[in-house]
Formats: structure tokens, C-alpha cells, sequence
């Protein structure tokens, strides 16, 4: 089949590759002049089935109302007359019981435990240098009662087949030497040995190279005006690029463009409630002799997650709904940094910490859209928040089975 990729991120990519691997015709269209210069540019470059906690969950609403009106939460609400994240909150609100909870980290679990075999796989079929170390990830906890909840999380998680486990806090600085200097702030953690980190960034853009090599065809600088329906099947998509506005066809098409999913959909009568959370990165150039961590982390109480990409050290995390908003909000990195600092107060940067931000495509659920949708040629992989650069091999090789008449092996869902 000739099949149309609309987006080039870590998951577009990911989708590319699955698609022709299985012998498809693929064509991807994205108006950036790369793959993954949006969202998968400067991620917290976790491989991380460890964080398939939802945000919805029976803790969220006491801790949002603890962090009400603080410009450096962890999770912030702008004020906003947006009826799409009204409608997204209403949703958002039923997933913290804990039944759905309970649900929602099985389904994220299972196709995050099945995403990372698959991206193993992958290394072992292909060369790619993206930065990518396997030394598992530690979550570390400042809070007593929050290391209380996560080790019942943890204890979900380990039912579905996810090896984490609670560990003491002289186990923590074993894992993790450089956190040495922050004893004094640690009550514990739990640790996942088996999870990864590595550059979202370096691996789609090898990825797309390698999709190139195998007769994908990646049209770039070209902007997605709207899709065309016709009864129940897609007839085409209306671009604008270099060549003028065009109108390109195929017997499949595939929406992935991130937290735009929604309105390129909209107009064909697909609603779907993925929202935008603002996400914050520090990208910290790292002196010879600096005392910085090799395993990657996550800090609970901050919603912050470090990631070793050579010498390189990436602190990301927080989130704020503001809509499409990509100001860089000095209010919002800079705790990224005072975090760092009394985690790691032997870090020597050897420069200035390059500041990023990106919109994550948040479900009310955490789970992703992948799969069918109303029209018979027109699929979903989107909606992958903070797990995007965890559940793109996965995602695009779930996607390609059912594209091609095979039962994925892992569950999935599409428009519902």
C-alpha cells in the first residue's frame, strides 16, 4: 500500500519505519525542516515503562490544589476561557479512581514493556548512535508519604510484569553515586534496572536516515492544511510547501502530529481529547571533572526526570496547560536548575544550560490513540504525553500489524 505519515516526530518516525520495514509505500510530511524538531527535539530522553503512573490518579487533586496559584508547581493550571481543556479536565476527573487508575497502568505498561523489546530489536537490526545508556532508572523520593504512595504504584506495576522495586536510601547512592551529596534530602526510592535513556532527538533523526535507505520518502518544510473526506474513507491531504498548496493521496493515511491531532482532525468530525502540556528541558554541557549522575532519574516530589546523553546532562520536566503557548517562561526553568543544584551540588557545568520547551499530547488517561478511527483508511498513533520517546518503537509496530491485517501483539485503541 502507498501510505501518508502526517508527522515526523518520534512517533511519526517510529510509524515510517515499522510501515516500510513491512514492505509499504511510505511518504511523511511534517513543515519542519527535520525529523523531531518539535516536541522530540529536547525531551527528558527517558526510555522510562517505570513512569506509567498516570497523572490521573487518586493523589492528583489534593496535589493540585496544594500546587494552586504557585508559578514554580510541578503541575500548573493558567488561567484560561478554553473550552478544550474544560472538556479535557471533566475527562481527566473519572481516571483518578482508583479502579481506572488500576486499568490505565496496565495498559501503559504493557505497551511500554512491549515498545522498549521492540526498540532492542531494533538496535540489534540497525546501527544507531543516539547516546543511549542502559543502566535503568532510579526514582528517588524527598517525602515519606509520597514514597509510601509510590511503592503500592509499584507494586501495580510489578503485577504487570515491570521489574521495579522499592530500595533505601544507601541502596539509592549505590545505584547513583553522584547523589552522595544529597543524603541528607533522601527518605528512598525504587529502581528499574531493565529501563533505558538515550537522545529522542539523535534517534529519530537516524532513524528517518535509515527509513530513507530502506524507500521511505520524507517530504519536510511542508505544512498539513487539511485532511479530505469523503463517506468513509480519507480521498487525500492538502499540503503547502515548496511546491505550492498540493493535494496527496494514498490508500492509507496516519495522523501522528502530536498535540495537533485534534484540530487536523476536527474538521472531519473526529474529536479527540488530547491537550497540550507545556513541558520545560535544560540541556547542561558537563565540565571533565563534574560529579553529574550516569543513571538516569526521577524526582517524584519535583516531577523532574535526568538523563546522561554523553557529556551532556538533560533535566526535564514540570507541566503547564496554557494552551499552544511555547514561551519560555524564566519562572519555569529556572527550578529545573535549583533542583539540580541541591541534588548535585558537585555538578560543574562547562557552559550555560540551553533552555528548551515543548508541548506534550496529553489523553486524560495517559493512554495513547493507536489504531482505527470512523474511516476505513485513516489511522491514530498520538496522544503519547510524557511516554512518547518510551512508546514509539511500540506504537509504530502495533500500528504497522494492524495496517497490515495482523493482530498486534499487544493491546491497543484507537478513536473511541
Amino acid at each position: 500500500m502507498r501510505i501518508i505519515v502526517l508527522g515526523a516526530g518520534v512517533i511519526g518516525t517510529a510509524t515510517a519505519w515499522y510501515l516500510t520495514r513491512a514492505g509499504h509505500e511510505v511518504l511523511v510530511v511534517d513543515r519542519q525542516p527535520a525529523a523531531a524538531m518539535e516536541t522530540s527535539f529536547a525531551n527528558g530522553g527517558q526510555i522510562s515503562v517505570s513512569h506509567a503512573e498516570p497523572w490521573a490518579n487518586p493523589h492528583a487533586i489534593p496535589l493540585a490544589m496544594k500546587w494552586l496559584g504557585r508559578e514554580d508547581a510541578p503541575l500548573l493550571m493558567r488561567c484560561r476561557l478554553d473550552p478544550a481543556l474544560f472538556e479535557w479536565g471533566l475527562r481527566f476527573l473519572p481516571e483518578c479512581l482508583p479502579s481506572r487508575t488500576r486499568q490505565n497502568i496496565g495498559t501503559i505498561v504493557r505497551l511500554a514493556l512491549y515498545s522498549r523489546q521492540q526498540l532492542q530489536a531494533l538496535r540489534r537490526e540497525i546501527a544507531l548512535d543516539y547516546d543511549g545508556l542502559e543502566r535503568g532508572i532510579l526514582h528517588i523520593y524527598t517525602d515519606e508519604q509520597q514514597f509510601a504512595g509510590a511503592i503500592e504504584a509499584a507494586r501495580v506495576m510489578r503485577e504487570f510484569g515491570l521489574d521495579r522495586h522499592p530500595v533505601d536510601v544507601d541502596r539509592c547512592i549505590e545505584i547513583e553515586p553522584a547523589l552522595t551529596g544529597a543524603r541528607h534530602l533522601l527518605v528512598g526510592g525504587d529502581y528499574t534496572p531493565s529501563d533505558e535513556s538515550g537522545d529522542a532527538h539523535r534517534f529519530s533523526q537516524a532513524l528517518a536516515r535509515h527509513a530513507e535507505a530502506a524507500g521511505a520518502v520524507f517530504r519536510y518544510d511542508t505544512r498539513i492544511e487539511r485532511i479530505a473526506a469523503s463517506g468513509d474513507r480519507v480521498a487525500g491531504v492538502v499540503v503547502h510547501g515548496v511546491r505550492g498548496h498540493e493535494l496527496l493521496s494514498a490508500d492509507a493515511y496516519v495522523a501522528a502530529t502530536g498535540s495537533y491531532t485534534p484540530a487536523l482532525l476536527k474538521r472531519i468530525g473526529i474529536r479527540l481529547p488530547i491537550y497540550p502540556a507545556k513541558g520545560y528541558s535544560a540541556t547542561i554541557p558537563l565540565a571533565e571533572d563534574s560529579v553529574a549522575p550516569c543513571v538516569a532519574l526521577t524526582d517524584d516530589a519535583r516531577k523532574i526526570v535526568t538523563s546522561r546523553l554523553g557529556n551532556r546532562l538533560r533535566v526535564a520536566g514540570t507541566a503547564e496547560f496554557n494552551g499552544f503557548n511555547l514561551d519560555l517562561t524564566p519562572s519555569r526553568c529556572l527550578p529545573l536548575m535549583q533542583r539540580i543544584q541541591e541534588l548535585f551540588p558537585e555538578l560543574r557545568p562547562a557552559g550555560a544550560p540551553e533552555y528548551w520547551c515543548g508541548l506534550r499530547p496529553t489523553t486524560p488517561s495517559n493512554v495513547p490513540y493507536v489504531g482505527a478511527t470512523r474511516y476505513r483508511n485513516l489511522w491514530l498513533n498520538s496522544g503519547h504525553g510524557t511516554l512518547g520517546w518510551t512508546m514509539a518503537c511500540g506504537s509504530g509496530a502495533a500500528l504497522a500489524d494492524l495496517i497490515g491485517g495482523r493482530a498486534p501483539q499487544v493491546p491497543i485503541r484507537g478513536e473511541r
